[in-house]
């Protein structure tokens, strides 16, 4: 084969190491392609120090790149969703291939690049677009391509996973550890993206669409944030025998797909309840397969890179191969997509966490116990506090079973409502995550 040419966009964190990667193993994957990946033009508004790319042409308009007739495939890695868009959408009409890691993109953008893509005859591959280094999508797409995927759950954004490591290994509470993650490089200076769910939502709707074949759907997730996890409620989890965890959870239901991002209270036994630190997983159910689990680096530069130069090589490798004998970019044919609705909120069935505060006078827990039986909520466990000294405030804690969402929280209004509780209940879903 003649050697496959490449135009990287963005020469950021991502972009060298993808560069990087590419020139150091040459060799190896030269061997697994058939054909020299060669990288003949970079677009970048500036250059990166730390990145030695040789005489590489740089071209500080990137749209050049993705009009140059000598690249064949364009690596898109400068982020956001509106120049990223154009960029990717010009590549195509000029009938180039596209790599990108951008979630962003892919989530809200991802049917209309596909049908530009499906109409060009070209691909597009994102494996970077979800958990950095971690092949999840090749395994949605091609490993389980045999299995009925039931539901999947993940831990996807490094930040947020960091953030509970720290509180509940060493006690800290949560903008105490925020403000160390923003010194780290973990968070950005505005971490709304990480801490508030909308980075895993993103990946979430993704993975989604790959494991039951249906269009992507960012504005249909169920998206909330860690920033109300109180160091307590890390604590008294524990002592449930529960972590908690911001979890990406997708599910495959007979009234719908569930798609919601939320922290989550998950036994401690599970494998996913011990991954720690920055590090991502994914768990996937399949019928066929039983449960398989996917760990690794969910971010970095050469991890990150890893991801962007596997799609490089999928894509080199299928250059002269028929658009239609190629891996479907959402997994299922675009024809046989399917039109299964999002589920509200308000309709999905899960256990849940309640801790209130109580005034330490007999009838409150009663009243309370009554409310959630009115409501058909049965109670799973029970654990009250001796209250703090000098205070007549006893916290509570209680783990439901499994109930309807909209039940429980009418039920909670109600709680909040007793003259015997002060304050809102803190209400945190939980999953058991069982086969």
């Amino acid at each position: 084969m003649s050697p496959v040419r490449v135009g990287i966009c963005g020469l950021g964190t991502v972009g060298s190491g993808t560069y990087a990667v590419l020139t150091r193993n040459a060799a190896e994957i030269a061997a697994r392609v058939g054909a020299d990946i060669v990288v003949t033009e970079i677009g970048a508004r500036r250059d990166n120090p730390n990145c030695d790319t040789g005489d590489v042409v740089i071209n500080r308009d990137i749209f050049a790149v993705a009009e140059n007739p000598n690249v064949d495939i364009l690596v898109e890695l400068i982020g956001g969703t509106t120049v990223a868009k154009e960029l990717v959408l010009k590549a195509i009409a000029n009938g180039k291939h596209v790599v990108t890691a951008n979630k962003a993109l892919i989530a809200e953008h991802g049917n209309e690049i596909f049908e530009a893509a499906a109409q060009q005859g070209v691909t597009v591959a994102f494996e970077a677009a979800v958990a950095g280094g971690i092949p999840i999508i090749k395994a949605l797409r091609e490993g389980l391509a045999g299995n009925k995927v039931q539901w999947l759950a993940g831990i996807i954004n490094g930040t947020g996973n960091f953030i509970l490591t720290e509180m509940r290994d060493k006690g800290r509470d949560f903008n105490d550890v925020l403000a160390e993650a923003q010194a780290l490089g973990y968070a950005e200076a505005d971490p709304t993206f990480d801490v508030e769910g909308i980075d895993a939502a993103h990946k979430l709707v993704i993975l989604a669409s790959l494991a039951f074949g249906i269009p992507l759907q960012f504005d249909k997730v169920y998206t909330e944030g860690i920033s109300r996890i109180a160091q307590e409620d890390v604590v008294y989890a524990e002592e449930l025998g529960y972590r908690i965890k911001h979890l990406g959870i997708a599910r495959d239901t007979e009234k719908g797909i569930e798609l919601r991002v939320h922290p989550t209270l998950i036994p401690e036994k599970r494998l996913i309840a011990n991954v720690n630190g920055v590090m991502n997983a994914v768990l996937v159910q399949s019928d066929a397969v039983g449960p398989t689990l996917y760990y690794g680096a969910g971010a970095g530069s050469e991890p990150t890179a890893s991801a962007v130069v596997a799609d490089v090589v999928d894509v080199a490798r299928t250059l002269s191969a028929e658009p239609h004998h190629r891996v479907p970019f959402l997994s299922f044919q675009r024809t046989s997509l399917s039109d299964h609705p999002v589920l509200p909120i308000d309709d999905v069935e899960t256990a849940y966490y309640l801790r209130m505060s109580a005034l330490d006078k007999p009838g409150v827990l009663s009243k309370v116990a009554q409310i959630l039986s009115d409501d058909g909520i049965s109670i799973e466990a029970l654990i009250q506090k001796q209250p703090a000294e000098d205070a007549n405030l006893v916290p509570v804690i209680i783990l439901t079973n499994r109930t309807v969402e909209s039940k429980l929280f009418a039920a909670v209004s109600r709680i909040e409502g007793l003259e015997g509780i002060v304050g809102e209940v803190t209400r945190i879903r939980v999953e058991s995550l069982a086969g």
